[in-house]
């Protein structure tokens, strides 16, 4: 892409967010997303060649966000395709940190962090907002996903971190990162304050959250799960997210079909 191609693709602006409502629906597929992701990364690491692995979901993983990018409003499926395959690959990437090269989940949830930190403050600097409904340009969207793939990674290490180096095993892992999650919501629901950060809170807890409980499903009881195997555990909650997201494109397109009022 040349530099005008480029700079002509920043300043595209959308005529709506190009982003869900932030809905019950909007955080279960969501979490939904973070474990399948977390089984499926699991799934395929330990039965394939963990670099073809990685290399063919980032393959999948760029497509898929090639697609979303492309297109000049929301759209249901290109946009929770997006987010799996973000869980997925971003995922397999955390994890090839910590095993493959053997970098501590403290030393990894640091690094995450600093680079999630970065991406906020230049988005705010650049942008002025971090608001998701104010996702209306290119730019924007950019910082968007970029955002969200920080998370993931960060959310990964940290729910690693927890489960294995601190002891707590993976469903009081789990609980822990639900009762912060379920706080987070309620002090929102309470003072209907600060709406911005108290959703990027929410938004980073979720991956931990959600890949805790999948964990706990998939791995051995040897290793505190309950032996369903993470390619199970993949499968049913790839199932639910398809059936989920079909219900909800449903939902979204009887809403824009409506006739307008004003």
């Amino acid at each position: 892409m040349s530099a005008r191609h480029a700079t002509r693709y920043l300043s595209w602006r959308f005529a709506t967010p190009k982003v869900p409502e932030v809905t019950a629906q909007f955080w279960f597929l969501k979490l939904l997303t973070t474990g399948m992701g977390e089984a499926t990364s699991d799934y395929f690491v330990h039965r394939f060649n963990p670099v073809a692995a990685v290399l063919v979901s980032g393959v999948v993983f760029v497509g898929a966000l090639v697609a979303q990018l492309a297109r000049s409003r929301y759209s249901t499926y290109p946009y929770w395709f997006a987010v799996v395959m973000v869980s997925v690959f971003g995922t397999m990437c955390a994890d090839v940190v910590h095993v493959g090269l053997g970098v501590p989940y403290a030393v990894s949830s640091a690094v995450f962090a600093v680079a999630l930190a970065v991406v906020f403050v230049t988005w705010q600097r650049v942008e002025h907002t971090l608001s998701i409904h104010s996702i209306t340009s290119s730019r924007r969207e950019l910082f968007y996903w970029s955002t969200v793939t920080a998370t993931f990674a960060l959310g990964t290490a940290v729910g690693d971190g927890s489960a294995a180096t601190l002891g707590l095993g993976y469903l009081k892992s789990g609980l822990f990162f639900l009762a912060l999650f379920s706080a987070v919501g309620l002090k929102f629901a309470v003072r209907r304050r600060q709406p911005i950060a108290s959703f990027w809170c929410a938004y980073v807890l979720t991956r931990p959250l959600g890949a805790s409980f999948a964990d706990w499903l998939g791995r051995p009881v040897a290793l505190g799960g309950k032996n369903w195997g993470p390619g199970t555990v993949a499968l049913l909650s790839s199932g639910v997210i398809a059936l989920t997201v079909v219900l909800v494109a449903r939902h979204e397109r009887k809403e824009n079909s409506r006739p307008s009022l004003g």
